[in-house]
């Protein structure tokens, strides 16, 4: 029984793959991320190392920190906790909400794996994916980084256990972000209405309530728990200070239970929902 349940989560990872492997919006939303993580990580700051307009007023010294190899690891989580974590966000609302509009969903329901396998498969396939673009951002950020080092004649190093924390850090944020789009997926039944609300939850409704809790204590002291928030003070924890986004009000501890506790429940909600609601 066992052997025959794993055959078919297996069998949906492998479709899965294959379908996101063809899928066009993979590669398009992979490309945009990867544009914006060196536009904001590298391009940007070093046009302000060499006398371009420095708008975040970071010292000439924590320019240049922020382009060493050895740091490529903060580069790759400072941008994930609002803009990268809402790519992935996007990618997994779509790749889940666009079953339902293109009738593949009713097809593997009413024909296809148990419903639970179904959505272990889906889930399975797009950890891959994440897993993926985790380390295929982290060795664009290294290239670029000893790039810039090696035009500029700097003294670098390659990156040590910091590096590893920070990947780490990133892998679970980019989880919680994906299992959050997959959740919004299935609950919306379309992908269009899923990516709309994920980007302004994302992108806008936490930033607000950030702005509101400057003013109000207790909202304040929610800013920090919810997704994005948690995802912030992860990425704080970990070094990746000074983009949008990441936050200092948490312990790395903390905020990673949290954002684990955000995995299972979003993951969980979707499966649930798929079990019980989606009959056909």
């Amino acid at each position: 029984m066992m052997d025959t349940v794993m055959g078919s989560v297996m069998g949906t990872v492998k479709a899965e793959l294959l379908r996101l492997w063809k899928w066009p919006a993979t590669w398009v939303l992979t490309g945009v991320w990867l544009v914006m993580t060196l536009t904001f990580g590298y391009v940007f700051n070093y046009l302000a190392l060499s006398g371009g307009t420095n708008t975040r007023d970071l010292s000439q010294q924590q320019l240049i920190g922020s382009m060493q190899p050895e740091n490529a690891g903060a580069a790759v989580v400072r941008g994930l906790p609002m803009f990268g974590g809402a790519i992935v966000l996007v990618l997994a609302a779509l790749a889940v909400g666009s079953g339902y509009g293109w009738g593949t969903w009713k097809t593997t329901l009413t024909a296809g794996p148990r419903r639970v396998s179904a959505m272990a498969g889906t889930l399975g396939a797009l950890a891959v994916v994440v897993v993926v673009l985790v380390a295929l951002t982290f060795v664009v950020d290294l290239g670029a980084a000893i790039a810039v080092a090696s035009l500029e004649d700097w003294g670098w190093s390659l990156p040590g256990w910091s590096a590893v924390e920070a990947v780490g850090a990133s892998l679970l944020i980019a989880a919680m972000w994906t299992a959050f789009g997959v959740f919004l997926g299935v609950a919306t039944r379309g992908p269009a209405l899923a990516v709309g609300l994920g980007l302004m939850w994302a992108v806008v409704a936490e930033n607000l309530l950030r702005g509101v809790g400057s003013l109000l204590g207790p909202v304040e002291s929610l800013t920090g728990v919810l997704p994005g928030g948690s995802a912030g003070n992860l990425a704080g924890a970990v070094g990746g200070s000074g983009a949008p986004g990441v936050l200092n009000d948490l312990s790395g501890t903390t905020a990673a239970l949290f954002l684990l506790g955000y995995v299972v429940f979003f993951a969980g909600a979707a499966t649930l929902l798929k079990v019980r609601r989606d009959l056909v």
